[in-house]
């Protein structure tokens, strides 16, 4: 179900989740830019990646699919692994998750000793199930996501393969298939792990 059923049912959930998926995703992507700034690759500065202002990273049909469907993504960050290297490389792909991680464990810090109300404490919940779950997905060893270039700089052979899939025209599409057609064990993944960090909350 996508957010835009929440307008009418229930307008201030929808409006702590949304704003909450485009911080988070917005962080994602500038911590991707950052990191690969930091270890010497400029094309992120070049378009205007490193920044946390989201209008910069979000993208149109990713928001819209947000929206309807409850699944989207952001602007891919521009990078050239020529220079970063395999490693750079592999840093600045997960780079991406471990801010959302970050994000996870400084909401966890406020929910045990900042003595949040409960309407922030429903926000800090909120933002931290949003970053366990992008995290996690993130991390699944699928083309386009940071996993499999995590995974490639780890296998160099397997990672040149996976660079020559994801420049074919349809990877994308392929990918989203994919991932519709095993959306199931997907989510599935992804709530074990979601819930396993909110029980222990």
């Amino acid at each position: 179900m996508g957010l835009i059923s929440l307008l009418t049912s229930d307008p201030l959930a929808f409006v702590i989740i949304a704003a909450a998926l485009v911080l988070s995703l917005a962080f994602h992507e500038f911590a991707h830019a950052w990191t690969a700034d930091r270890l010497g690759d400029p094309t992120p500065r070049r378009y205007g990646r490193v920044t946390l202002n989201p209008i910069k990273h979000l993208d149109p049909f990713g928001t819209l699919l947000l929206l309807l469907v409850g699944f989207g993504f952001a602007r891919p960050v521009p990078i050239n692994p020529n220079n970063l290297g395999r490693w750079g490389t592999m840093w600045t792909a997960a780079a991406g998750p471990i801010s959302n991680l970050l994000i996870a464990l400084v909401c966890v810090l406020l929910l045990k000793f900042a003595g949040a109300s409960a309407l922030a404490a429903t926000i800090l919940m909120t933002v931290l199930s949003i970053n366990v779950v992008l995290a996690v997905f993130n991390l699944i060893p699928i083309p386009l996501l940071d996993g499999s270039r995590i995974l490639g700089a780890l296998f160099p052979s397997l990672g040149r393969s996976l660079a020559q899939f994801e420049a074919q025209p349809f990877s994308f599409v392929i990918v989203m298939v994919f991932i519709y057609l095993f959306g199931g064990q997907i989510n599935g993944l992804i709530s074990s792990v979601r819930n396993w960090v909110l029980n222990f909350v």
